[in-house]
């Protein structure tokens, strides 16, 4: 019986640790959120210092768009269209951040990403 429990709580630690240790990866090649807020202020992305974010790092603005009619099954198409650039002014907290747009143009719900070579 001893064996058995050792073996489910083995099972249940892996199982939980992997989606952590694929986020880690996936952060370390790219970052990726969203423009949460466009006003008077300022622009507010929704990547912070938990994403690794950093001030002068430079982010790719994309605006995601629907196809008339849908795709072979039966859902629509979307396409990311580049819009323009934005730079981290300030991070403010582990998951948001203030940007100022450096070409183009940035929207709410548009698409931040960084890709690091």
């Amino acid at each position: 019986m001893k064996k058995y429990a050792f073996s489910i709580l083995a099972l249940t630690t892996v199982f939980f640790a992997v989606p952590a240790s694929a986020q880690g990866i996936g952060h370390g090649y790219f970052m990726r959120g969203s423009v949460v807020a466009v006003d008077g202020k300022g622009t507010v992305v929704c990547i912070g210092s938990a994403d690794g974010a950093t001030v002068g790092q430079v982010l790719e603005v994309y605006s995601v768009s629907t196809h008339p009619g849908p795709n072979k099954l039966g859902t629509p198409l979307f396409h990311r269209q580049l819009v323009g650039h934005v730079r981290i002014d300030h991070v403010f907290d582990a998951h948001f951040a203030h940007v100022s747009v450096t070409d183009g143009h940035a929207n709410k719900s548009d698409i931040v990403e960084l890709r690091k070579n």
